[in-house]
């Protein structure tokens, strides 16, 4: 597998171009930059720009510039595709985890009690985001990180299984003299499978 996906290409129009212009502005905090008299003719030189010939150009410009995309997929990639996938989705959202600057809604259902809405002080104005609101997201991150690094493990479940030391006469009484951890291997994969849920649940909100 190759990937080289580009980064994303700026806009750039009327109002990026008088920005441009104005480089000074950007030494000035936004209370004190309103008040100057060549912030105001800032504002009506783009507004003048955006109404001619040069917005329509913007636009064509921008119609020509492509994000740089290139991925070729091997066949192997695609003998455990599940695995495959969880290499890449685990650095992915670990990035995401630790620059991401807001959350999306995460249902109280989802998480533990001490996390739902209900548990988190009162709102002192019904726009705001409970206190838990932020803390719901980053325990669903979490949960995914750790679900897709068990999956891109070669053996995960390995740690409920006991084989024994002695040696057989046959493959059968080998096989019979294991033990199995059979409610930590449940608990293993139950946690699987409610994170891959969330992941389906919420995969619209992973971005940043």
């Amino acid at each position: 597998m190759k990937v080289k996906i580009g980064p994303y290409k700026n806009w750039i129009g009327p109002y990026q171009i008088v920005d441009a212009l104005f480089f000074w502005h950007e030494k000035y905090p936004s209370d004190e930059l309103e008040k100057r008299w060549d912030y105001r003719l800032h504002d009506k030189l783009s507004e003048w720009l955006a109404s001619t010939w040069v917005n329509d150009f913007c636009e064509w410009v921008q119609s020509k510039r492509q994000r740089n995309i290139k991925i070729h997929i091997d066949k192997w990639d695609t003998w455990g595709m599940d695995h495959t996938l969880a290499m890449i989705i685990v650095p992915m959202i670990k990035q995401l985890h630790a620059t991401k600057h807001g959350a999306p809604q995460v249902d109280d259902e989802d998480v533990p009690e001490h996390l739902k809405s209900t548990t988190a002080p009162p709102k002192e104005n019904d726009y705001d985001v409970d206190e838990n609101h932020f803390k719901r997201w980053d325990w669903v991150m979490d949960e995914l990180i750790w679900t897709f690094e068990q999956i891109a493990m070669e053996d995960s479940t390995k740690q409920f299984f006991t084989h024994p030391t002695e040696k057989f006469d046959n493959f059968k009484d080998h096989m019979e003299a294991i033990k199995v951890d059979r409610e930590g291997l449940d608990a293993h994969e139950k946690r699987i499978e409610n994170g891959l849920r969330l992941f389906g649940k919420y995969y619209r909100g992973l971005w940043d």
